[in-house]
C-alpha cells in the first residue's frame, strides 16, 4: 500500500484510462485505475485484492504447474493462440475490455496485448504471489485477486472473458459460469477451455486439485444453463489423443502406488516432450484445420460462448 503524496486518489485516476471497480472489503466507495495501480480513498494498491474465499489450491501447486507447463509448452501455446484467435473472430467491439481469469504468469495477457492492442486487458487470479510478480513485470496492467465463483466485478463490465483450464478447479462450476455471464456486456464473448474425458481422471488430476474432467456435451450444457449461446465447440489435441489416452490409463493404474512413485510419474508426464518442435507443428496444423472442422475428441474441450445482445 502506498499513500498518495499530493492530490486525491480520484485526481490521479483521472489522468489515466477511466476504469472503475468496486472497492475491496473493508473499504468504501470506488476503486479507480490510475495507470499503475488502483486508487482507493487516499491510497494506491498495485493489485486490487478481494477476499478469494477458501480453496485447496496453493502457491506450491502454482510452482509445480508453471515449472513444466510454461510459456513454450506445446499445449499452452496452442491454448493461448486458439483463445486469442477466437476473440479476434467473435468480439466485434473497437476497444473491448477483456478479462483473463487465472492469468498466473501473464502469458495470455501478453499475447492479447500484442494481437489486440486497442483492447483494455485485465488479469485476475486466485493466488496472490504470481500477481505481485506480474505487477512488477507489467506495471500498467490492472490486476485482481478473487475467486471467479464469487466475482466482485460489476455486471456488464467486460466484453470478453478468457478461462483456460480454470473451471475444473472450481467446485461450483455452475456458479462460476453464471458469474462469467453476469459480468459480460450483451454481445460479449467468453472463451472456455477445460480438460476432456471424465473417464481419464487420474493421479495428475488429483495432484492439481481438479474436481472433474469434462465431456464437451456437458460443458455446452453448463454454459447454456448460464444463459450463453454457443458460437463454437470443439476439442484441442485431437491428433495427440491416442498417446494421451495411453498415458492417462497408465497413470490410473498407479493410483494405489506409493506417493513417491506417483509424484515421479506426474513430473515425468508433465515434462515429456513439452517443447517438442514436432508437437508444436502438429498443433499448428490442427488449429489451422480447426477453422473449418470440429474435432470429435481431444485432450481438452473448448467452447466459445456469446451473451445474447
Amino acid at each position: 500500500m502506498k499513500t498518495l503524496e499530493a492530490g486525491s486518489a480520484r485526481q490521479r485516476a483521472s489522468k489515466a484510462v477511466r476504469l472503475e471497480f468496486p472497492a475491496p472489503p473493508g473499504c468504501t466507495g470506488t476503486a479507480y485505475w490510475t495507470g499503475t495501480g488502483f486508487a482507493v480513498g487516499d491510497t494506491v494498491e498495485r493489485v486490487l485484492c478481494y477476499e478469494p474465499g477458501a480453496s485447496a489450491w496453493t502457491e506450491e501447486l502454482t510452482d509445480l504447474h508453471e515449472g513444466v507447463d510454461d510459456e513454450y509448452h506445446y499445449m499452452s501455446v496452442a491454448s493461448r493462440e486458439q483463445a486469442v484467435a477466437s476473440l479476434e473472430r467473435w468480439l466485434q467491439v473497437p476497444e473491448p475490455v477483456i478479462l483473463d481469469v487465472g492469468c498466473s504468469s501473464g502469458y495470455t495477457l501478453r499475447l492479447l496485448r500484442r494481437r489486440m492492442p486497442h483492447a483494455i486487458v485485465l488479469g485476475a487470479d486466485y493466488v496472490r504471489r504470481p500477481l505481485d510478480k506480474l505487477g512488477e513485470d507489467i506495471p500498467d496492467l490492472p490486476l485482481f485477486q478473487f475467486n471467479v465463483a464469487q466475482c466482485p466485478l460489476a455486471s456488464g463490465s467486460t466484453d470478453g472473458v478468457v478461462l483456460l483450464n480454470i473451471l475444473e478447479h472450481i467446485e461450483d462450476d455452475e456458479r462460476a459460469a453464471r458469474e462469467i455471464y453476469r459480468i459480460l456486456r450483451p454481445g460479449g464473448v467468453a472463451v472456455i477451455e477445460v480438460p476432456a474425458g471424465p473417464g481419464l481422471y487420474d493421479i495428475y488430476d488429483r495432484k492439481l486439485m481438479h474436481f472433474r474432467r469434462y465431456r464437451l456435451s456437458g460443458l455446452v450444457r453448463l454454459m447454456r444453463r448460464a444463459g450463453f449461446r454457443i458460437l463454437r465447440r470443439s476439442h484441442l489435441g485431437f491428433f495427440l489423443y491416442f498417446g494421451f489416452w495411453v498415458a492417462k490409463r497408465r497413470n490410473r493404474r498407479l493410483s494405489r502406488a506409493p506417493a513417491e512413485q506417483q509424484h515421479a510419474a506426474i513430473d515425468r508426464n508433465m515434462r515429456l516432450l513439452g517443447h517438442s518442435p514436432a508437437l508444436h507443428a502438429v498443433l499448428t496444423v490442427e488449429r489451422t484445420l480447426g477453422r473449418w472442422i470440429r474435432y470429435p475428441l481431444g485432450i481438452r474441450c473448448t467452447v466459445v460462448c456469446g451473451k445474447p445482445a
